[in-house]
């Protein structure tokens, strides 16, 4: 399933049974109203796209995972607050409000950590309350998770057109966890200088962590870079300060779930502190690339993000296709998926799914509109998108 990034058109194509088509990760089904998803969990063994029928099934397809990263289940709560929204029947007012308030509520719970899904869902929240009448209010609600959705494939592309400055010729470049086109709507927010960089012929070099537990370094980012022809490697993650040490890194490139726009703290993947500190130990730029939708205007601590903790079976045991592995060579059937203990039977895990890594180890925060050092990001709030009200995007 070869996929491409297109330079024209600047979104990516994929190849499913011999024929290419682009393929949004996030869209939205309107006369089923329904939401459909590409099946993260089975790639890059296969391609899939599923559909979620109610508000709780997309609640339960951000939860565990069908679809991640902070564009795309934002884009998916936006559709998902719609979606419940379309699904009341009735013309009260008020019992429509508190409908969606208990659509808002459920999705909201689904992953805690990550602030683009409330930011969106406030958006189209926000959409709704301009309607008079409870059909008014559902048309304006989706016209407003489809404006999220479009806006963020619009930053992603003018985080790509920022950022491809940073990268030169010669680079060797670090991702950790898939900030890619599979974590946004298209183009994806760390990848999206990469796919810019390369589109003006820029030749560099990508050493993708592999992320555990859940390895989206190695299954994700590394599918994309595949596909799109850019050369790269899958390392542990604890060989990274390795490669560092022996100057094989030149820049490192991370997403992010949250950051705090009064004091530039970046909420990501579980590693990304590590891989701060050691970029910041061996003198290598280190900088995070988000859309708008993942500035938080209102924590004042990274100490009150709300950190998820999954569930420990993904520490405790791996998971992917059948492979046998025999002097070198390797044959795999991708339609048998297995997930075996590698732990201690006995032992138990903790399973936290993201950390805070402060200012002071970020050299820039790649946004739409610009490259910005973490305090200054409130200095700039009003470019950046906050309103008087508080709360931004």
């Amino acid at each position: 399933m070869p996929q491409r990034f297109s330079v024209a058109t600047n979104f990516v194509n994929v190849t499913v049974r011999g024929r290419a088509r682009h393929y949004r990760t996030v869209s939205f089904d309107g006369p089923h109203n329904a939401v459909r998803l590409i099946e993260q969990r089975l790639l890059p063994h296969q391609f899939k796209i599923v559909a979620t029928k109610n508000f709780r099934e997309t609640a339960d397809a951000i939860r565990l995972m069908v679809v991640r990263g902070a564009g795309a289940i934002g884009a998916t709560a936006a559709y998902g607050l719609a979606q419940g929204a379309r699904a009341f029947r009735g013309r009260d007012p008020e019992k429509f409000s508190r409908h969606v308030e208990t659509v808002f509520r459920t999705i909201q719970s689904a992953r805690p950590t990550a602030v683009d899904p409330v930011n969106a869902m406030n958006a189209v929240h926000a959409a709704m309350r301009t309607g008079g009448t409870v059909e008014e209010k559902q048309a304006l609600g989706l016209a407003a998770a489809e404006e999220f959705a479009n806006e963020d494939f619009r930053h992603c592309q003018e985080i790509g057109r920022h950022g491809a400055g940073l990268i030169r010729s010669g680079m060797r470049i670090l991702t950790h966890c898939n900030a890619g086109w599979l974590a946004f709507v298209d183009v994806g927010s760390a990848t999206a200088p990469l796919y810019a960089a390369q589109a003006a012929g820029k030749k560099f070099h990508v050493f993708c962590d592999e992320t555990r537990p859940r390895s989206q370094g190695a299954m994700l980012t590394a599918w994309e870079l595949a596909q799109q022809k850019i050369p790269h490697h899958v390392i542990a993650d604890n060989a990274a300060g390795h490669l560092m040490q022996r100057g094989e890194i030149d820049l490192v490139l991370v997403g992010s779930d949250r950051v705090l726009g009064r004091t530039g703290e970046v909420a990501n993947k579980i590693g990304t502190y590590a891989v701060a500190v050691l970029a910041a130990r061996h003198g290598i730029p280190f900088y995070a690339a988000i859309p708008l939708s993942t500035i938080d205007w209102n924590l004042k601590s990274g100490l009150r993000i709300p950190i998820e903790e999954r569930h420990e079976d993904e520490v405790l045991g791996a998971w992917g296709v059948a492979s046998i592995f025999r002097s070198g060579l390797r044959t795999s059937n991708p339609a048998t998926h297995l997930c075996v203990r590698v732990a201690n039977p006995s032992s138990a895990a903790r399973n936290p799914a993201f950390d805070v890594t402060p200012p002071e180890l970020i050299t820039g925060i790649i946004t739409p509109t610009g490259i910005f050092k973490p305090r200054d990001l409130w200095r700039h709030r009003s470019e950046l998108g906050r309103t008087e009200g508080g709360h931004g995007q």
